[in-house]
């Protein structure tokens, strides 16, 4: 008997070694970038990207478990800054609000060192997620940048749905609107656009298409987005890796945000004027079920596929004049190594594009330091202030 406990054993702690895949040592980030200026001009105020990244030594070499810990738990020891709520009434009756954080409470800033962090959370996340409150607490703190973060429409409970329609894969005209706000209000501030997972698709797509941006953006940040939302699906409805889980996941978390505003998105005008099924829309086993179903129809798409096409930031790089950073695991679950080959080209061919790529991360994870319990800021905290940083020293440099 003690002999099959002692196999069992072994068996599960083969198994747990190699999901936690504690092997793997620290390492450097991969870095894609043509135009050595701009990499020199970045790396001399972000130094730790020539640093190895160390994650939690336990559990951090993991992606999935990266990925799991910040979907569940977020940060440790999340500190909650205190920002001001500013509300917007749209054309076309929505109600848009994001939230401001100054860095020095009750003190005027410098024009010279004025610049705003235009922040886009990830998928259904607001100002009050987790890692955007730690993310804000650090630039605050440390990078002394005033942070206003965009609410995606819908995702904040206390908020109601004024207007028949929610945030979107690629509509770029709320982060646009947030911007102008911004700029009225403080109109000697120069912007740095960050975006995490789908809020990087927007901040990328919003750079890349043809429209007229503020001239005080100087630069974007976008950490952990797919690209591609058509090649995405086809990686995410697959079994392997345990994809089709986060997709569940995803997609139980969209139909809980319309569920909540129901009254006013599923109204009777509204199921007759999309031919919407309230049936087939909580019924959704995926994203592009869902996306079938109710978003593309709402928004007038022919397809899923022509959704997609439009949303995806892959589409509009070509176009893209701003200073770019992009940030990707290699490991992420969500967005597996293959989805990158596009961004790693572009940055590649493109001058004032650098792509940064690290082992491990996961999906908005990257924590880092300890055996079991992480440090409470991220690296990913850490490299976000200095990249700000890195952006504004090139925007300097050029002026």
């Amino acid at each position: 008997m003690s002999t099959v406990i002692l196999a069992v054993v072994a068996v599960i702690l083969c198994v747990l070694f190699r999901i936690l895949n504690v092997n793997s040592e620290p390492s450097k980030p991969v870095v894609f970038c043509k135009d050595l200026n701009f990499l020199e001009s970045i790396l001399k105020m972000a130094p730790l990207l020539q640093e190895p990244y160390q994650p939690t030594r336990l559990w951090g070499f993991s992606g999935h478990v990266q990925t799991v810990v910040h979907s569940i738990i977020g940060r440790v020891r999340c500190p909650w800054p205190i920002g001001e709520r500013c509300a917007v009434s749209l054309a076309d009756g929505s109600t848009l609000t994001y939230d401001v954080y100054e860095p020095v409470e009750g003190k005027s800033i410098p024009p010279e060192e004025d610049f705003t962090l235009a922040i886009c959370p990830g998928i259904g996340n607001t100002s009050e997620s987790v890692y955007i409150r730690t993310f804000v607490h650090h630039a605050t703190h440390q990078g002394g940048y005033r942070c206003a973060v965009l609410n995606h429409v819908g995702a904040l409970t206390s908020v109601p749905v004024t207007a028949p329609r929610l945030f979107t894969y690629g509509h770029t005209e709320d982060f646009d609107v947030m911007l102008k706000q911004i700029l009225e209000r403080w109109p000697n501030t120069r912007i740095i656009a960050v975006g995490f997972s789908l809020g990087g698709n927007l901040v990328t797509k919003y750079v890349g298409e043809q429209r007229v941006r503020p001239s005080q953006l100087l630069g974007a940040i976008s950490v952990c987005q797919g690209y591609c939302a058509l090649e995405g699906t086809k990686w995410l409805l697959m079994w392997h890796n345990f994809r089709r889980f986060y997709l569940y996941a995803m997609t139980e978390n969209m139909k809980s945000i319309v569920l909540r505003h129901r009254k006013t998105l599923l109204s009777e005008e509204m199921r007759k004027k999309h031919k919407l099924n309230e049936r087939d829309i909580f019924s959704a086993a995926t994203l592009p079920e869902l996306d079938e179903a109710y978003t593309r129809r709402v928004h007038n798409f022919s397809s899923v596929r022509e959704l997609y096409q439009w949303s995806s930031s892959v589409n509009y790089l070509k176009d893209i004049r701003t200073p770019i950073v992009f940030i990707n695991a290699k490991d992420d679950p969500l967005v597996p190594e293959p989805m990158l080959s596009p961004i790693r080209n572009f940055a590649a061919q493109k001058k004032q594009v650098l792509h940064l790529e690290l082992a491990h991360g996961g999906h908005l994870g990257f924590y880092e330091g300890g055996l079991l319990y992480p440090n409470p800021v991220t690296w990913l905290d850490r490299a976000l202030v200095a990249l700000t940083a890195g952006l504004i020293q090139t925007s300097l440099k050029t002026t």
